[in-house]
């Protein structure tokens, strides 16, 4: 097969893995600076441009669109499917597990376990939002952070009010979300592929930090997850539509609860703490499944 990798990096360690993996089973591959695209777009004939060249021929692509590029590679992307080449991950899916807001909504739908969550521009009753979620401590996530970053743990009521008061003057959209205090600093990465969760590991925040992202210092171990974990963590990739996700969880006293469903994981941490050849599956994956024209979220927004 021919297979598009969309990355502003191919030194990065996921584009790497995928190219090898890839490679390995006799693929062709080429990497694609997101950005530096260019469309043609028509209803008889839609095309992609890359450095002077017409994109044709590729069965497959696999996005690894960063969060700040997300508008134009969703773009790029659609392009992509529009001419029948099979996604890894469906730009509509990406979308939605992009959008907290509506992730997080579209997730309670589904009777997904979540923490209890408040969302607010300018709420009038900071108290009342507060309250919602519990009270102190409870983490306020701007809906635009990533890897941890713009995600505050507020531990005491006062200090919650005043970061509220501040993401309000900045005219932010946030979350208020209530802190799982049984966690302990610790969250699991379901890795789910074609419907099934291949691997896991659980995150560990470093000493003094909430955090578990391995970015911030978290490290990682294998776990054994439960029947439900598993089940949470394929029914969370299935609502969002993504054939490839990165699931994180608490445990909670009722059970696990999902934090985030993330569309373009990472493999290092997982590859490294598993011993598994998570990059393998993926295009494993995509033999088994791809064929012109084949989204299922088509038209679905």
């Amino acid at each position: 097969m021919k297979i598009a990798i969309l990355s502003r990096n191919k030194k990065l360690y996921s584009t790497r893995r995928l190219i090898e993996a890839a490679d390995s089973r006799g693929h062709e591959t080429r990497v694609i600076d997101t950005l530096k695209c260019y469309m043609d777009i028509t209803s008889t004939k839609p095309a992609i441009y890359y450095k002077g060249d017409r994109l044709d021929g590729y069965d497959a692509v696999i996005p690894r669109i960063g969060a700040s590029v997300t508008f134009y590679g969703m773009a790029v992307l659609r392009q992509f499917e529009m001419m029948g080449v099979y996604p890894a991950n469906e730009s509509v899916a990406i979308g939605r597990s992009r959008d907290k807001l509506r992730a997080q909504q579209l997730l309670a739908r589904a009777g997904v376990g979540l923490p209890v969550t408040g969302f607010a521009h300018s709420p009038d009753d900071t108290k009342a939002l507060i309250k919602l979620v519990g009270g102190a401590p409870l983490v306020i996530k701007l809906l635009e952070g990533t890897q941890g970053r713009g995600v505050v743990l507020a531990e005491t009521y006062k200090a919650g009010e005043s970061v509220i008061d501040a993401f309000k003057e900045l005219n932010a959209n946030f979350l208020v979300q209530e802190f799982v205090k049984e966690a302990g600093g610790a969250d699991i990465r379901c890795f789910v592929i074609g419907g099934r969760v291949v691997s896991a590991m659980m995150r560990q925040a470093k000493e003094g930090e909430f955090r578990s992202n391995l970015h911030r210092g978290g490290t990682a171990s294998v776990i054994k997850l439960t029947a439900k974990e598993r089940a949470t963590a394929v029914k969370a990739a299935k609502v969002m539509g993504l054939n490839v996700a990165g699931v994180d969880i608490v445990r909670g006293k009722e059970g696990p609860l999902v934090l985030e469903v993330n569309s373009s994981p990472g493999l290092e941490g997982i590859e490294q703490a598993t011993e598994k050849d998570i990059a393998g599956m993926i295009i494993e994956n995509i033999e088994k499944n791809a064929k012109p024209h084949r989204t299922r979220t088509r038209g679905k927004g």
